[in-house]
């Protein structure tokens, strides 16, 4: 059986397969928006003016963030529907997803039903950039 392993953040997602508990890197997504701030994402229309500034700032982190959000979400989506892709075709048997907290829970939320029930386990850490041998060590247990 053809376990998929993805490791993720919200810039970079790695789907590694595992069959006999040995893990091989299959594919791997990368999205550089998610590594940028909320103000490199946002652009202001009119033109910056000195008076303005004050007050379009003050709109900006009211806002909370939603330019950065919509693209961890996009990236999410991207992520989820690699997974869809591998379900339907009948190559994932099962799923382990590793991520921080909130792309954990982004990635959860998009994932389609079918493909929710092949999740075993969740393990929620950011392994995004860590080298394989700390990826097998850290999902060997979970099966």
């Amino acid at each position: 059986m053809t376990t998929y392993i993805v490791v993720a953040d919200a810039a970079r997602a790695r789907i590694f397969t595992r069959n006999f508990l040995h893990l091989k890197e299959k594919e791997s997504l990368v999205h550089a928006e998610g590594r940028l701030h909320e103000g490199d994402l946002i652009t202001d229309s009119a033109g910056a003016d000195v008076h303005e500034s004050i007050s379009s700032s003050s709109r900006s982190s009211a806002e909370g963030g939603t330019a950065l959000k919509h693209e961890n979400e996009l990236f999410a989506k991207e992520v989820a529907q690699c997974l869809y892709n591998a379900r339907v075709n009948n190559s994932m048997e099962k799923l382990i997803i590793v991520a921080p907290p909130k792309f954990l829970g982004l990635l959860r939320e998009k994932l389609d039903a079918p493909t929710q029930k092949l999740v075993l386990h969740t393990l929620s850490k950011d392994l995004s950039k860590a080298s394989l041998n700390d990826i097998q060590e850290a999902v060997s247990d979970l099966r």
